[in-house]
């Protein structure tokens, strides 16, 4: 009877000892403590923001630096490289750019332009995590949003500078209340690449074609934040000549735009012409603007931020 009972007892602890050493593969496995793979987590989001001001590090992950958003979905990776159409692009995905898989808490990429990279994945809460490259020094956040539930409106206010990027030109198509002033001549803008602060403008006619404008003036433009304002940018023209014109921006949509001016009190409307899409990486430009700027790359933007104007 005693021999029984120790080989029940020996059975009954191999069994504890064997379901216990599964529950610790699952839980080394897993993402979570609840066994909640890596790969069901960042499948669970639509879309990764990436949040590249936070960005810390002295190494670069070319495709993260030139997208908005990642989405991982069955094994394929997205990205929004543009803010224009964004929300529409791909089903709100964007375009596929490359494939991905997990082990442990891993993350392998497969970008089809910039290679393989492999990232540690830290969750610092329920829908952001920190991506860490394990070849070079540089750190990732991005922030998870259902397609339903993502905010375009913080996207375009807090990437302002490359919004204004993605048109050849904004052309004046309104104009109204305030007075006269010599801004009223102003009919086409431009906000290229060049260190981001480059702007130009033109006298020319309305309907000019946009490869053929004559950029009359050039100078530097500032985008400062406004206290207590998510939907409001103060936006100051430093043109070359010494003049100097300051507005407030608000977008109306991904095609157009308000230009409050200070000065004046005069409100003008402007709209995005020849629209640059931003495809996988340097060797793939959808239009012939985008030879421009075909490799964009975001650089983290540091902006003032001031009283608002009473």
């Amino acid at each position: 009877m005693k021999r029984i009972k120790l080989l029940l007892l020996l059975l009954v602890s191999s069994v504890t000892l064997t379901s216990c050493v599964v529950r610790n593969e699952i839980v080394h496995d897993g993402f979570g403590d609840d066994g909640f793979s890596l790969h069901q987590y960042i499948s669970s989001y639509d879309l990764w923001y990436v949040d590249y001001h936070k960005t810390t590090g002295t190494g670069d992950v070319p495709f993260l630096s030139r997208a908005f958003t990642i989405s991982f979905l069955n094994g394929t990776m997205y990205a929004n490289n543009n803010i224009v159409d964004i929300g529409h692009t791909g089903n709100g995905l964007g375009i596929a750019v490359g494939s991905y898989g997990t082990y442990g808490t891993v993350l392998e990429t497969r970008h089809d332009i910039d290679g393989y990279f492999e990232f540690e994945v830290v969750q610092l809460s329920d829908n952001r995590i920190r991506i860490d490259d394990l070849s070079q020094n540089v750190s990732y956040y991005l922030v998870g949003y259902q397609r339903n539930q993502f905010d375009y409106d913080m996207l375009f206010y807090d990437n302002i500078e490359y919004f204004l990027q993605e048109y050849v030109a904004w052309e004046k198509i309104n104009k109204y209340g305030g007075n006269d002033n010599p801004f009223d001549y102003e009919n086409y803008l431009q906000f290229t690449p060049e260190n981001d602060v480059t702007f130009y403008s033109s006298h020319d006619p309305f309907g000019t074609n946009v490869d053929y404008i004559n950029w009359d003036f050039k100078g530097s433009y500032v985008v400062r934040n406004v206290q207590g304002e998510q939907n409001l940018k103060y936006l100051t023209l430093n043109y070359d000549n010494g003049d100097t014109e300051e507005f407030d921006l608000t977008v109306i949509n991904d095609g157009e735009i308000e230009l409050y001016h200070v000065n004046s009190q005069r409100t003008y409307v402007f709209s995005g012409r020849g629209f640059i899409q931003y495809k996988k990486g340097e060797s793939t430009t959808s239009t012939k603007p985008a030879v421009r700027n075909s490799g964009r790359k975001r650089t983290k933007i540091e902006r003032e931020t001031v009283p608002k104007r009473k």
